[in-house]
C-alpha cells in the first residue's frame, strides 16, 4: 500500500498528465475491470464536490479502482462523509484523504447568496448543506473582501475545504487514531475549473 506521500505524488503526477492532455491509460478497461472484480486497494480517497465538471477520477487521471470517491454538494462533511471515509481508511489502509473543492462552486455562491438575502422557502435539504457551509465564509463578508466578489468566492472556497478537512481530522476519534498511529494525511485542495490544475494548499507536510 502506498504511503500518503507516495500517493500524493500520484496524483500530482496524475493531475498533470490530465492537465497536458497526455493520459496514462496502460490497462485496457475491460482488463482492469476483471482485476478489481474481488476486490480493491484504492491508494487515496477523495472528498469531493459532486460537480459534473470534477470528476475526480478523470482530473488524477486514475482508473477503476484507483480511488475512493465520495461526493457530495460543496465537499461538505457530515456524518455519513465521514463513516465512508472511516471505512475505507480502515478496511483498505488507504493513507491519504483529499478534501478536493474546486473554483466557482455553486454551493459557496448559493451559501454567499443565502448570507446576503437570506430565503425564507429554501429547501430544507439544500438548507442543511448551505448550513455546514456557513460557518467558515461568513466571517469574510466582514472583512474587505466583501467589495471583491471573485475574491470571496475564491477565498470561501479554500476556507470551506480547511473547515471540511479539519473536521475530518478531528471529528472522528477513528481517523484521529489513524492520523496519530498509522500515517493517515488529510489534506486539502482546489480545483481551477479554468486550468484543470489542482492545488494542494491545506495540512500539506513539509
Amino acid at each position: 500500500m502506498n504511503s500518503a506521500k507516495e500517493a500524493l505524488d500520484r496524483l500530482r503526477e496524475g493531475n498533470r498528465r490530465f492537465v497536458a492532455d497526455k493520459s496514462n491509460a496502460g490497462t485496457s478497461v475491460q482488463e482492469r475491470r476483471r482485476e478489481v472484480v474481488d476486490g480493491q486497494e484504492p491508494f487515496a480517497i477523495i472528498l469531493g464536490c459532486s460537480d459534473s465538471r470534477v470528476p475526480a477520477e478523470m482530473v488524477f487521471d486514475q482508473g477503476l479502482g484507483d480511488l475512493f470517491v465520495i461526493r457530495v454538494a460543496g465537499n461538505v462533511v457530515a456524518p455519513s462523509q465521514i463513516g465512508s471515509v472511516e471505512f475505507a481508511a480502515e478496511r483498505y489502509r488507504t493513507k491519504l484523504v483529499v478534501v478536493l473543492g474546486h473554483s466557482q462552486c455553486g454551493a459557496i455562491l448559493a451559501t454567499l447568496e443565502e448570507l446576503k438575502r437570506p430565503n425564507e422557502n429554501q429547501s430544507r435539504n439544500l438548507k442543511s448543506i448551505v448550513d455546514r457551509i456557513r460557518p467558515s465564509v461568513e466571517t469574510l463578508l466582514d472583512t474587505d473582501l466583501k467589495h471583491d466578489h471573485d475574491a470571496l468566492v475564491h477565498q470561501s472556497v479554500r476556507a470551506n475545504i480547511r473547515a471540511s478537512a479539519n473536521h475530518l481530522r478531528h471529528g472522528s476519534e477513528l481517523l484521529e487514531d489513524l492520523i496519530q498511529n498509522e500515517g493517515l494525511l488529510v489534506v486539502g485542495a482546489e480545483y481551477s475549473l479554468e486550468t484543470g490544475m489542482v492545488e494542494f494548499f491545506d495540512g500539506i507536510p513539509n
